[in-house]
Parts: structure tokens; C-alpha cells; sequence
């Protein structure tokens, strides 16, 4: 495992110095293929949250003021109330690195190194690692012809390797196509969008399940929220989310 971590890490950085790739963020030169579109010292720059940052306990949105770790889990900032999955976490905030390697996901089909370790780490984290399921945020049929691919389900699939914990990628369904969400529109707009536009295909596999829906970012919880609703109707037992990235406040 170390001779293969070791040649790992010597093949992106020959990869590196043979076909350099520009920093999508400050347009130095990226060091490795680990790090994705953006070098290291972007990554360094970029804030990644750890067991330091005060979140709201349910949707994870930055809190200010420190408050001491036995009391985190009253730590709320009540627009969440109404969200139907139990807990939201995301790797760090919706900015330089991060921002970047969502931005280059939605184009190409790449997911680097950088972004598996964050969300692996993540999931280890009370209470996420209590997952039994992983299920992507789906797109629907035709905006995945569109693009190819649904970001989430690779992002999904990284971190069930990673983690291994069972990926279902197929039974959670989009059922209606709406279009993207616009610049401006607020949380209770974003909701109509996606009101009952999910489906569970095989409800006998969500029953008592832990499940931890995984995204790409958080925005308002609108979208994640309508799943985890899904999810939550046929049975499952709890319903995560984990996403790369969301704003420090919506």
C-alpha cells in the first residue's frame, strides 16, 4: 500500500513537470495531480472545516463565536427547523480551491485525490460515520444526457471505494425536470422547484437504512431536503448529507 501511495505521488509529480497545468485560482503552477486544478498553496488558502469551526449541528452553516465541543450539538441557526434530513456537513466553504474544483467537476469527469480525502475525513466525523448507504443528489434523465454525467454519483463513488460503505446510485430517481435554480431566487422559491421531484425505485433497500446523500455543494438544502423527504417516506432511518463545498451563510 505504500509502495503504491509512494508511486502515486512520483507519477503526478512527473505528470507535473511534463505537462504543467495552470492554478484555476491564482494561475500559478499546479505541483501534483492530487491536488486537481489548483496548487497547493490555494488549497492552503482555502477554508476547509475542522473540529475548530462552530456549524449550525443540522445544516452545518459557519456559526460565529466559539462554544465549547460538549455544547456543538445545541448550536443551531433555526432556518434549518424545517429540513427534512437529520444532518448536513461539506468540507469547507464555497471558495478558491474548493470553488474551483467544483467549478472544473461540471466539466470534466475527474475527481482528484484532494477532494476524496476531504470527503473521506468528513465521513469519518460523528455523526456522519454512521452512514450504511451512499446515494448521489440525481440529476434527471435529460440534464444528464446534457452534461454526460452526474458529478454526484462520481463523488459518490469515490468515497464509497474510499470509506467502503455500499453506493446506490441507481434508486434514487429525479422525476421531474426543472430548470436550474436562478441568481436571486431564495430558499422558499428554490423549494417550490424541487417539491416532490424525487423518487425512491426500490424502497425495500432504503427501509432502517442510514443513508448519506452526497453533492456537490449546499445552498440553500432545498434540493438535499426534497431527497432526504424521499428517503425518509419509504423507511430509511436517517438521512445525511455531504457535500465538497457550501457558502458561509444563504
Amino acid at each position: 500500500m505504500k509502495i503504491s501511495a509512494a508511486a502515486n505521488t512520483c507519477y503526478d509529480s512527473l505528470l507535473a513537470i511534463f505537462y504543467p497545468q495552470a492554478c484555476e485560482v491564482c494561475g500559478g503552477s499546479v505541483e501534483s495531480r492530487r491536488f486537481g486544478v489548483a496548487c497547493e498553496a490555494c488549497w492552503k488558502q482555502t477554508h476547509l472545516f475542522t473540529s475548530e469551526d462552530t456549524l449550525c449541528w443540522k445544516c452545518g452553516v459557519p456559526s460565529r463565536g466559539t462554544v465549547a465541543v460538549e455544547k456543538r450539538e445545541q448550536v443551531g441557526c433555526r432556518r434549518c427547523d424545517d429540513d427534512a434530513f437529520t444532518v448536513a456537513r461539506a468540507c469547507g466553504g464555497y471558495e478558491g480551491a474548493l470553488r474551483a474544483s467544483i467549478l472544473a467537476l461540471k466539466r470534466d469527469p475527474f475527481v482528484c485525490r484532494r477532494l476524496v480525502e476531504l470527503m473521506s475525513l468528513a465521513q469519518t466525523q460523528d455523526p456522519l460515520n454512521s452512514a450504511t448507504r451512499i446515494i448521489p443528489v440525481p440529476l434527471h434523465k435529460e440534464r444528464q444526457r446534457t452534461r454526460g454525467f452526474n458529478q454526484a454519483a462520481l463523488l459518490a463513488s469515490a468515497l464509497s471505494r474510499a470509506n467502503s460503505i455500499i453506493l446506490d446510485s441507481s434508486n434514487l430517481v429525479r422525476t421531474t425536470h426543472t430548470n436550474q435554480h436562478r441568481a436571486g431566487m431564495d430558499a422558499r422559491d428554490r423549494r417550490k422547484t424541487v417539491e416532490n421531484a424525487f423518487n425512491v425505485r426500490y424502497p425495500a433497500l432504503i427501509e432502517g437504512e442510514r443513508v448519506l446523500l452526497v453533492d456537490d455543494v449546499f445552498t440553500t438544502g432545498a434540493t438535499v431536503s426534497s431527497c432526504a423527504q424521499a428517503l425518509l417516506h419509504v423507511g430509511a432511518a436517517e438521512v445525511y448529507v455531504l457535500t465538497l463545498a457550501r457558502p458561509f451563510s444563504y
